[in-house]
């Protein structure tokens, strides 16, 4: 399959192309920065790049990873946010249906499920966030702009009978936290394995699996998260004591840490909940808190990864301006 990856230098994008080769696919990669994975230099909010792309490739799929992220906030007007994550994905979903492209995979984020009364974690439990939950209250322009992209993506299937698969990804990309001191990086990505994190590898099988699955879904829209070890029944006890909980369902976690001199969370006051995911398209994070307790037992390299000095490639030197296909 001629499958057009957006993004395809960035973190998530360089392992999608890899895996999309790996399984005999064909993708070509357009990032506004270079990259080994990618062919096309520009941006998907320049409409006529977008159609030549199209014309010229003919495509039969799209997954689209590229966006400007929550970090970019403090680089890019909102004008920016607007034109790439809303803009370009409009060209894109408009150039799939004038050439007859037949399935379509959008990397949306968690994150703009998360008001600022949700992150607050006030409620006195914890929250239980899933494709019902609502109403969505983004707390910036990347939620806001990603969330108006997902309504063109369902917008597009009803209207014009595109496969439109939407991922909701938690945490998997590196973020200013993952330099903190106390708790570490890595200590910090251990715990978020228990409500809001995935493997980058979980993150880019589940693009796989959509794009495979679309045509039979029609529309799709889906969080995708490790399995949280809880219940909607521990959401309270979660909120006021979360190692107690922690410590039911794994009794020896808290020696485990300590060996590490990493920490529990005192509180946790959100859980990601990916069981629809499982049940409709299929998908199972292979990563979860227990796989990371199980290298700390055994000694083994932690099932993540932790690269506390990534710099996003359009970030790195001097950005090429202009478009063009390598």
């Amino acid at each position: 399959m001629r499958v057009l990856l957006t993004g395809s230098s960035g973190w998530l994008g360089r392992r999608l192309a890899e895996r999309l080769r790996e399984v005999g696919h064909e993708p070509l990669g357009l990032d506004i920065a270079p990259g080994p994975c990618t062919q096309a230099i520009g941006s998907v909010a320049d409409a006529e790049l977008v159609r030549t792309l199209f014309h010229r490739w003919e495509f039969e799929g799209v997954i689209h990873a590229g966006a400007l992220h929550k970090p970019d906030i403090v680089r890019e007007a909102h004008q920016a946010f607007v034109d790439t994550n809303v803009g370009g994905t409009l060209n894109l979903l408009q150039s799939a249906i004038e050439t007859g492209c037949g399935r379509f995979v959008f990397t949306s984020t968690t994150s703009l499920m998360i008001s600022h009364a949700v992150r607050d974690e006030a409620a006195g439990a914890a929250v239980w966030l899933d494709e019902d939950f609502g109403p969505l209250e983004p707390r910036n322009i990347y939620g806001v702009t990603k969330l108006t992209a997902e309504g063109l993506c369902r917008l597009y299937a009803r209207e014009h009978g595109l496969a439109c698969v939407v991922l909701r990804t938690s945490r998997f990309f590196p973020e200013e936290d993952d330099t903190l001191q106390e708790p570490s990086g890595p200590n910090l990505k251990a715990n978020e394995f228990l409500n809001r994190r995935l493997t980058l590898e979980d993150a880019a099988e589940a693009h796989l699996v959509a794009l495979h699955r679309a045509p039979e879904l029609g529309f799709g829209l889906f969080i995708v998260s490790a399995p949280p070890p809880f219940a909607r029944e521990d959401a309270q006890a979660l909120w006021r004591d979360a190692p107690s909980v922690i410590a039911r369902v794994f009794p020896d976690t808290a020696d485990l840490y300590a060996r590490q001199g990493w920490r529990l969370p005192s509180r946790i006051g959100r859980i990601y909940d990916a069981s629809h995911a499982e049940r409709v398209l299929g998908f199972r994070c292979r990563t979860d808190f227990a796989t990371v307790l199980e290298a700390l037992r055994l000694g083994q390299p932690l099932p993540f990864d932790h690269d506390p000095s990534y710099i996003a490639p359009r970030l790195v030197g001097s950005r090429k301006e202009g478009a063009g296909v390598l």
